[in-house]
């Protein structure tokens, strides 16, 4: 369920590789699972510890330290860490100076499990403690364990310069709140990163233009949930309320942050996930419409379209209210791609529930989907409390009903192009043939179209002839 943040299937367990810091000699191999908010955590650990005299390598055989940085969000994950761990430690008995590290969501929930009952690893590290990592690296160094899952009430890593991992040079994300307050039952998030809180402003607006400096073009802004970002010169989200009356009258919301980033870096394209309905405002989609470089894309997890069971999963909006905000998304931003996570067979679904989640896909037809069929999580509200009652060959169903839905609205989506002029963000050659560049267009339509002169980094304008049902087909004219 990646309401967290999107999962990128290609990315996942990719050995990630920063440039070589002269005189540091020892080696690093980090491979990350999960959302786009791990992966950006690996490159502030990596930052972290290049400090530490490390350089990553991709050959886990030479590494004196392996960290796999995990992810709760689905079982599958889980199963993948123990046998990676299960890989790390026959290589160890070759190389038994080497030390093996688990980070992440899944550190606080199977730190005894792996440190004590299976001896898996050497070191735990939770998601707000890796600027102890240089204390706890030394620990294991002197032969100990180490361990700090404690989850913090301030960490935000502003000041932690990310080492830019496995980049194609053209795109970054940036961090801007951590944690997350909304207690879905289905989720681990907010027992795993703890409470949200915002990051100051002034750090996010000189990463972005660190960024436009070193050549990127496109930034996407990155939390849990980016809508609730509130920054009242630091603090909890929920204690936002204690604030003094000039700290709340001077507040910055996020509406106000995407403008101050685009007023920032204005020829850079901005984009932002995941938005959350509930607390997504009028005043972010006029902040959208207002700049030309913030993209026209919005993720917008509904997970289902029936009240009752947003009701049982703890959204804190209704059917009803969706679609008045997809309405106002199309009123407002006309050309707006919207993409949409769906949960098939959460506890308690009924026929008629599913069949409300197909009826609002057809309402909306989104452009893009992550859907998946519920799996319980250890720790979420559901496990404790709501019974796991919807057979698995139901589940299936109802979730192949939801993705041959999905490629319809898909296929009908990228139609929309065909014949019209856009411009694309060259991000590297197509994956089918390095005779054609692969880039996207601010809806976040993938467009492929064959090479002249450009280079990675172009924005170019491209006039769609064709396409599948992910893939727009043209040639530049400009």
């Amino acid at each position: 369920m990646a309401s967290e943040n999107i999962i990128e299937e290609k990315k996942q367990g990719q050995a990630l590789i920063t440039d070589k810091i002269k005189g540091n000699n020892k080696k690093l191999f980090i491979e990350s699972y999960g959302c786009q908010m791990n992966l950006n955590d690996s490159e502030i650990v990596a930052s972290i510890l290049a400090k530490e005299g490390f350089n990553t390598t991709h050959l886990l055989e030479e590494a004196d330290l392996v960290l796999v940085n995990t992810c709760s969000i689905r079982e599958k994950a889980e199963q993948t860490i123990r046998k990676r761990l299960q890989k790390y430690n026959r290589v160890k008995r070759i190389n038994p100076e080497m030390k093996i590290g688990v980070l992440g969501c899944m550190a606080e929930r199977l730190k005894t499990k792996f440190l004590e009952e299976e001896k898996m690893v050497d070191l735990v590290v939770g998601p707000d403690a890796y600027r102890d990592l240089p204390n706890l690296v030394k620990e294991i160094e002197s032969g100990k364990d180490a361990i700090n899952v404690i989850l913090s009430k301030e960490e935000t890593y502003g000041d932690v310069t990310p080492v830019r991992l496995n980049s194609n040079g053209v795109s970054a994300f940036i961090s801007i709140t951590r944690g997350c307050d909304n207690m879905c039952t289905f989720c681990v998030v907010p027992f795993t990163r703890g409470r949200e809180r915002s990051r100051d402003p002034q750090s996010i607006l000189k990463e972005a233009q660190d960024l436009w400096e070193k050549g990127y073009k496109e930034i996407t802004l990155l939390g849990q949930n980016v809508d609730s970002y509130l920054w009242y010169g630091g603090g909890l989200k929920k204690d936002f309320k204690n604030a003094s009356e000039i700290a709340r009258a001077t507040a910055i919301d996020f509406a106000k942050l995407l403008e101050l980033v685009a007023q920032e870096v204005p020829k850079m394209r901005i984009r932002f996930a995941t938005s959350n309905p509930q607390d997504m405002s009028i005043d972010v989609l006029h902040s959208m419409a207002k700049y030309e470089n913030i993209c026209n894309y919005i993720h917008l997890p509904v997970q289902t379209g029936s009240t009752r069971m947003l009701e049982r999963m703890n959204r804190q909006h209704t059917r009803e209210d969706y679609i008045k905000l997809i309405d106002n998304i199309n009123k407002i931003i006309p050309e707006c791609a919207i993409s949409q996570d769906m949960i098939a067979g959460f506890c308690g679904e009924t026929e008629e529930d599913h069949k409300a989640t197909l009826s609002l896909m057809e309402y909306v037809k989104y452009d893009f989907g992550f859907m998946f069929a519920y799996s319980e999580r250890p720790g979420t509200l559901a496990a404790k409390k709501l019974e796991d009652d919807v057979p698995m060959e139901t589940k299936k169903r109802r979730l192949s009903e939801i993705i041959n839905l999905q490629q319809k609205h898909g296929l009908y989506r990228m139609q929309q192009f065909v014949g019209k002029t856009v411009e694309i963000l060259i991000e590297g050659d197509s994956k089918k043939s390095s005779e054609q560049w692969m880039g996207r267009n601010s809806q976040n339509a993938v467009a492929v179209f064959p090479k002249t002169d450009e280079k990675i980094g172009d924005l170019v304008m491209v006039h769609i002839d064709d396409c599948t049902s992910a893939t727009l087909i043209g040639r530049r004219v400009a």
